[in-house]
């Protein structure tokens, strides 16, 4: 199972003020429920990626579990302690920015440094199969995005925050996180647009050479035709 998470377009809304409150509005409920949690199976070779498109310099924490199937119950049950995961994340640009070996239930945590796509991999480690017994690893995986990845009752806690405080501090983290998303946006938009345009400059050339070779071709046959009605002494 191969999940693409993927990311709100929010397209101009006719007038200007009214416009822009409903991007501000939809963007806001986009992000209320930004995050993926889902489980999956893989088998004792089998790598699964996700793809998820992260605007830059955002934090992204993902937790994980694994359950190993039980022939006898027939059913999944937690993972041994000694069976671990191997998490790899990749960046637009193909760079890893982290591999690391976890254990059978972690977290892993990452910041995007480059807009765009990010590959999100995970492998059980090789080396401990003998538990595997040829079955089935259930991973369930939930992956925050954004301040949805803070966990602000820690904060509270930790910076001695009051409610109206804490939540001041949510809004503009939130606020924080538009002004990422509509970036990464405009980014798109750029670069969506600068594809468009090689693309259509490519055709043009094309569709001139295509022109080109076909007088050329044309040229060639009329000067063939006319030295070979010469030779036959019909003209």
């Amino acid at each position: 199972m191969a999940v693409e998470l993927g990311v709100l377009v929010v397209r101009p809304w006719p007038g200007t003020g009214l416009g822009r409150v409903m991007r501000t509005l939809l963007l806001l409920l986009w992000l209320a429920t930004r995050g993926s949690a889902l489980y999956f199976h893989i088998g004792e070779t089998e790598k699964k990626c996700f793809i998820e498109e992260i605007p830059d310099e955002t934090m992204v924490i993902g937790n994980y579990r694994t359950q190993l199937y039980d022939k006898q119950r027939e059913e999944y049950q937690p993972a041994t302690p000694g069976l671990g995961m191997f998490v790899e994340v990749k960046d637009p640009e193909d760079k890893v920015i982290l591999a690391r070996q976890y254990g059978s239930e972690g977290r892993f945590t990452f910041t995007s440094h480059t807009p765009g796509e990010h590959q999100i991999c995970l492998h059980s480690n090789s080396t401990k199969f003998s538990l595997f017994a040829g079955g089935m690893l259930r991973v369930h995986l939930d992956i925050q995005v954004g301040e949805h990845a803070n966990d602000y009752a820690e904060i509270a806690a930790k910076d001695k925050l009051s409610e109206l405080q804490l939540r001041v501090r949510q809004l503009v983290e939130q606020v924080e996180q538009i002004q990422k998303e509509q970036n990464y946006q405009r980014w798109r938009e750029e670069r969506f647009r600068q594809t468009s345009e090689s693309t259509n400059q490519r055709v043009l050339w094309w569709s001139i050479l295509q022109t080109l070779i076909l007088v050329a071709i044309g040229v060639w046959q009329m000067r063939h035709l006319k030295s070979f009605f010469e030779a036959k002494k019909l003209v």
